[in-house]
């Protein structure tokens, strides 16, 4: 099965382009996972009758959201976390608004595994959602993937706003303690890796630099590969030695991030 992840940066908008139809017709996922909707299920002219569409979108019009394409149709589909996660690590909002209303979740139940697709709040430039990020969403989503991997094994993709090490990003020196390579969302990855999810693409290639998924829009940083990693598929253990060719694929364009793939084992 081939399973890909793509934060499209507004999906009406990746249509407009025609970005997204001809990534469907040239890569053909079995699964595939995109953050940053930014609509609803029905704003966007989709027509892929091959697929089961499943949406988590945010309660603030044109913002977040999540959604799933399957070829196969999952057993259950869950948005967002549990009453008793959100209680426990107090998402109950903040200046920007409530994390859990704003569509960054689906976790999707097939026969062998888990697929969970995330979209992780952005600790913003001023860092002034860093506390949010740090101490209650990256607990929550761990604690969130740890419940479902009770039942079987979970790959978990999306953009996870954080660039793991300074292998994943062009200029490591001049971003450190700035939004998305900070020691707190640094350390919530690290978290993922203690609890014992693998990062598909490091277990494979765990020297290669220049692999990156978003570029900025300035001084033409793309052309350049002058980027950062922050989109990811992590695996359990009980089933990463099943995860095979994760890539990522810098030539499908349409957004300022690029999509990322693993096949597993059907």
């Amino acid at each position: 099965m081939k399973l890909y992840s793509w934060n499209v940066n507004g999906i009406r908008a990746v249509i407009n382009k025609g970005a997204f139809q001809s990534f469907v017709a040239e890569h053909d996922p079995d699964i595939f996972c995109l953050q940053e909707t930014k609509a609803k299920q029905g704003q966007a002219e989709i027509d892929l009758p091959q697929y089961k569409e499943y949406w988590n979108s945010a309660e603030k019009a044109g913002y977040s959201g999540t959604a799933i394409f399957s070829k196969t149709e999952p057993l259950q589909v869950i948005n967002g976390f549990t009453d008793a996660i959100a209680e426990k690590y107090g998402l109950a909002g903040d200046s920007y608004g409530d994390p859990s209303k704003e569509g960054r979740v689906i976790s999707a139940e097939f026969e062998k595994f888990w697929v969970v697709t995330v979209y992780t709040p952005n600790s913003k430039g001023d860092l002034s959602r860093l506390e949010l990020r740090h101490k209650q969403w990256d607990p929550a989503f761990l604690e969130h993937i740890q419940e479902l991997e009770k039942t079987k094994p979970v790959l978990f993709c999306g953009d996870l706003n954080v660039a793991h090490s300074e292998i994943d990003l062009a200029n490591p020196k001049a971003n450190i303690g700035k939004h998305g390579f900070t020691n707190e969302e640094r350390a919530g990855f690290d978290a993922f890796e203690k609890a014992g999810y693998v990062d598909t693409l490091r277990a494979a290639f765990p020297d290669k630099a220049e692999l990156y998924t978003w570029w900025t829009h300035w001084a033409n940083a793309r052309a350049r590969n002058v980027g950062w990693r922050i989109d990811y598929w992590l695996a359990s253990k009980g089933i990463a030695d099943k995860v095979k060719n994760p890539q990522i694929h810098p030539n499908v364009l349409g957004s300022d991030h690029c999509p990322v793939s693993i096949e597993v084992e059907a």
